[in-house]
């Protein structure tokens, strides 16, 4: 079989990323292969691991897992890889490296049952990018398409910072400008996302979602004219299609409400993935590779439209907190050591509100974060300081659009369709492109489709 080297038109360089669902069988691995065939600028591919390998990484990167479960988990990975690669020509040699891997991850994951360490917990979550990408290299060749594998921890290099470990964009840029550019003119790079490694070459992750975010600063280093986001939905939405029928697809929006839709709960885009694009004004692409030909959103600096509601957000899973002191009264200083705590123990704080004595904040829970974000210990230092209360429970619903602050009745539109909801917190006017607020989670789905029907189907 002949092996086709289309190259690009001269100093279009698109970077593809494909996540879990999209590389989750042969099928839509071969789906995948035949979008980035027929596109002669895409020159890097970056993955996600196969859909369902990550999770069960994450379970194996937890102390104390039984051996027993262990060798389940391992070979639950191993069949999930093994049924794509035999559909494949090269199977042997590729079934080889598989089992390799898979024998260094039952060596990790032993080590982590006995020894826990962030360090370990990271090497055991990159074996899913690291598969998937090795095999999708090979599916790219039967297509026709000079796939070629690369180790990605080559040139993203971070700090030690294991679970959420940030990336040295110098020598990102550096690193990719001498390895991976040079290779581009006859070859399509498959990578990994998700994944680097620090000074001394231990591997890293960058957070649960990040592949996203390192095809972004891939496109970024290589001063690429695309990124490509394909997932299993068609585009962006006014919301979540699994809560209410009634969402539709989005054709364009800004840079400013893409992020915002990002912070704040729309699962397509990873939260960090538009700052690399904003920096060098790289257009992102967000589509389906089950329907490609369905088309997607485009996201940009400039759209032709700015209308005044462009999506709702949902983000489940958060903690309120409220630090109140009869010393914050007239006093100054007193959220300085609060903040000072948080940055102590690396929290990011997403909303906050203030009033004469207290302070509440909210912070996220990812969903198949390994660790506790708010621990006992950051309780107990704010506890020196002040009195504090923690809720859970709740879910962070945030109108996304443009001039919001600035728009009369907006306020009354939102409010009223949903004051028999007990709202437990309201962040307007920080940002021109959303209002944010708290509901109890066993009310969120039904508060975002009244909320939806409101403001998109009237």
């Amino acid at each position: 079989m002949s092996v086709v080297v289309s190259k690009a038109r001269t100093g279009e360089i698109t970077v593809a990323k494909f996540g879990g669902t999209s590389v989750a069988d042969y099928q839509a691995m071969m789906r995948c292969a035949h979008i980035i065939k027929n596109d002669a600028c895409n020159r890097v591919v970056v993955v996600s691991a196969s859909a369902g390998v990550t999770n069960k990484l994450v379970r194996l990167s937890q102390e104390n897992v039984a051996e027993t479960e262990r060798e389940e988990i391992i070979s639950a990975i191993g069949n999930i890889q093994f049924a794509i690669t035999q559909h494949l020509t090269c199977q042997a040699n590729l079934d080889l490296e598989i089992a390799e891997l898979l024998k260094a991850l039952t060596i990790c994951a032993e080590k982590q049952a006995t020894a826990f360490s962030l360090q370990n917990s990271d090497q055991i979550l990159s074996f899913g990018e690291q598969l998937s990408s090795r095999i999708f290299a090979q599916v790219l060749q039967t297509v026709g398409v000079n796939g070629h594998y690369f180790d990605v921890r080559q040139v993203m290099k971070t700090d030690d910072l294991y679970g959420k470990a940030q990336v040295d964009l110098t020598q990102l840029a550096s690193n990719a400008q001498a390895l991976l550019l040079p290779q581009l003119a006859d070859q399509i790079i498959v990578t990994q996302g998700f994944i680097g490694s620090d000074q001394q070459g231990n591997t890293t992750t960058l957070g649960r979602g990040g592949s996203d975010y390192s095809a972004a600063l891939l496109a970024e280093a290589l001063q690429a004219s695309n990124l490509s986001i394909w997932t299993d939905v068609v585009g962006i939405f006014t919301t979540d299609p699994r809560i209410t029928e009634q969402a539709r697809s989005i054709n364009e929006i800004s840079f400013g409400e893409a992020a915002e839709m990002a912070t704040f709960g729309a699962k397509i885009l990873h939260p960090a993935t538009l700052i690399p694009a904003m920096r060098q004004d790289i257009p992102v692409f967000v589509g389906s590779s089950k329907e490609p030909e369905a088309g997607g959103t485009r996201i940009q600096r400039h759209v032709e439209s700015s209308p005044t509601y462009r999506s709702i957000a949902l983000r489940r899973e958060q903690t309120l907190v409220t630090v109140k002191s009869p010393q914050m009264l007239h006093a100054s200083g007193f959220l300085a050591k609060v903040f000072t705590v948080l940055a102590k123990h690396q929290l990011s704080v997403d909303l906050i509100t203030t009033s004469e004595i207290s302070v509440a904040l909210t912070f996220d829970n990812p969903h198949g974060s390994t660790q506790a974000l708010l621990t006992q210990a950051v309780v107990e230092e704010l506890e020196q300081l002040c009195e504090v209360s923690v809720e859970h429970g709740l879910s962070l619903i945030a109108v996304i659009g443009n001039k919001i602050h600035g728009t009369k009745g907006v306020g009354s539109s939102i409010f009223d369709k949903v004051n028999d909801f007990n709202i437990r917190m309201i962040c307007h006017g920080a940002s021109n492109h959303n209002l944010c607020f708290l509901v109890p989670e066993a009310d969120a789905n039904q508060v975002v489709e009244r909320l939806h029907e409101t403001l998109f189907m009237q």
